[in-house]
């Protein structure tokens, strides 16, 4: 039955208002109030070191399958990807601005964007327009990410929350996708691949997400 209502919606962070539609009687958070400085940013190069960052910066392709059956072979080198989902088969050239694309071509844009970012998204704690912060969390370290800019949902918070291994263990949500603050899903079943680390298991208490099929090269 969950597999059959990931495939109806098309998966990507959607699923989540699944999750949040159950849980909104139980939780429901502001975003915390965060303190700037020179421990955020110590906390964010820890966390960089230990998925090694400079090793994804490296990568020329990345190819996963995420729930929903959407499939993605990502040649990162020339900025393009090829998303595949139910009969539709789309090559989008991400350079080209999203006023540029079809409505089945946004479509998949949206995909990616969304599905690419529970894969990647520790990488993303510097892009521009992120700012970072530090906020008290039982059992681990917190740092809160907020992307004022870019993606299709900017103004969305994360709070990761990071072991004493640099390691996230989880983060807790708020976005425009999903009509609850505060959701905390897991990050785990990490595996290494080429020397960096990435997520393939964000376990929550009422769904669980797993990336699979995922390859890397240089």
């Amino acid at each position: 039955m969950i597999k059959a209502i990931l495939k109806f919606l098309g998966a990507g962070l959607v699923v989540l208002i699944i999750i949040g539609i159950l849980a909104y009687l139980f939780i429901d958070e502001s975003v915390p109030d965060g303190t700037q400085g020179q421990e955020a940013e110590a906390l964010a190069d820890e966390m960089l070191k230990a998925l090694n960052k400079s090793g994804y910066d490296t990568l020329a392709m990345i190819r996963f399958t995420y729930p929903g059956d959407h499939n993605y072979e990502w040649d990162i080198d020339n900025n393009k990807v090829r998303v595949r989902w139910d009969d539709r088969d789309v090559f989008l050239d991400l350079n080209q601005s999203s006023d540029e694309l079809n409505a089945i071509e946004y479509q998949a844009y949206e995909y990616f964007l969304n599905d690419t970012f529970w894969l990647v998204a520790p990488f993303k704690v510097r892009d521009e327009g992120v700012m970072r912060s530090t906020v008290n969390v039982k059992n681990g370290r917190g740092l809160l990410v907020t992307y004022t800019t870019g993606g299709v949902t900017p103004g969305d918070s994360y709070l990761w929350i990071i072991g004493d291994d640099g390691f996230p263990k989880a983060w807790k949500l708020w976005t425009s996708n999903v009509p609850i603050g505060g959701l905390k899903v897991g990050w785990g079943g990490w595996v290494e691949k080429e020397g960096v680390w990435f997520s393939t298991f964000h376990p929550s208490a009422v769904i669980d997400l797993e990336i699979t099929d995922l390859e890397v090269g240089y």
